[in-house]
């Protein structure tokens, strides 16, 4: 382990060498703990033939380890500052590829080729930016919008209380569409608790190592886009009941909803907030057809990111 890259004199060095400091905008806290980063690798799981997209690899604390452990990493950085800094940390490195550019815009089917699963993920991501590239790289390659997707395991570093959200089971106070989806596609599993501490500078939250696996098949029988169509109403109306949130949100008649909630075998009553993935499945397969048929909001108008 290269410890100059893990400890906090070392990093301000290094730093200092380049003229440059963390840009607090773009969430710029890197990682000085051994112990995490060891975490974060054992998590990955990472054999001699994987091949790694990383996202955010920052002065290349990480990118090094994985390097040393698969066949080969593709490291997306948005911030071209640090691009100098690693060609000097990653020098000598062949298996390596940094590509400048935000990993919410680059083609990453074009980086990453291959069949379902054939690539992991490790990344340190954004925090104000964790629910869309959680999403993104959940779903890419995933057809018809139905698991699996290109990536087969992410291991991705976010802000506690995403990674709540991540792991969230119904009827907790983190549940919320955005779980769902995630669930939809892989099961998630929190691995470490990060304190600031361990980050130079520290961040003003505690962070999270999450582990996410890939589905290999859809975990529902619903079309996906039924489904999101039907979890986006259900949440976007939290305090209502899923028969007023549903008949508002999907443009059905109450009556239409309540019929096809009793026949799921869910009351009227409840909320989405309570509903687990095999019943949002449920009640999206006996919807199905009527929500396609439906207006503006239909589930052939919506992408199952739409839920975000």
């Amino acid at each position: 382990m290269n410890a100059s890259l893990t400890a906090p004199s070392r990093v301000r060095a290094l730093l200092a060498r380049h003229g440059l400091r963390p840009d607090r905008r773009r969430g710029q806290h890197f990682l000085v703990d051994a112990n995490v980063l060891a975490k974060i690798l054992a998590a990955a799981e990472l054999r001699e033939e994987d091949r790694v997209l990383e996202i955010g690899p920052g002065l290349g604390t990480v990118t090094r380890e994985l390097a040393a452990r698969a066949e080969r990493v593709v490291a997306v950085e948005v911030d071209r500052r640090l691009l100098p800094v690693l060609e000097e940390t990653l020098s000598g490195l062949d298996n390596v590829t940094v590509v400048a550019g935000d990993a919410l815009r680059v083609d990453l089917d074009a980086l990453c080729p291959g069949d379902p699963g054939s690539w992991k993920v490790v990344a340190n991501l954004p925090y104000y930016l964790t629910g869309p590239l959680v999403a993104r790289l959940l779903t890419l390659g995933a057809r018809g919008g139905r698991p699996p997707g290109r990536f087969g395991r992410l291991v991705v570093m976010v802000q506690e209380e995403v990674a709540a959200r991540l792991v969230a089971a119904p009827g907790s106070e983190a549940y919320g569409a955005f779980s769902v989806l995630v669930q939809y596609h892989a099961t998630a599993e929190a691995v470490a608790r990060v304190s600031p501490n361990c980050f130079y500078p520290p961040p003003e939250v505690v962070s999270a190592v999450v582990r996410l696996e890939a589905r290999r098949e859809p975990p529902v029988a619903a079309e996906p886009r039924a489904l999101f169509a039907v979890v986006r109403a259900a949440f976007g109306q939290r305090r209502k009941s899923l028969r007023n949130a549903l008949s508002s949100g999907l443009g059905l008649a109450p009556r239409e909803v309540e019929e096809a909630l009793r026949a799921a075998g869910i009351a009227p009553g409840r909320r989405g907030e309570t509903l687990s993935l095999a019943e949002f499945g449920a009640l999206a397969a006996l919807l199905g057809e009527r929500v396609s048929g439906g207006p503006a909001r239909s589930a052939d108008s919506l992408d199952p990111l739409d839920v975000l």
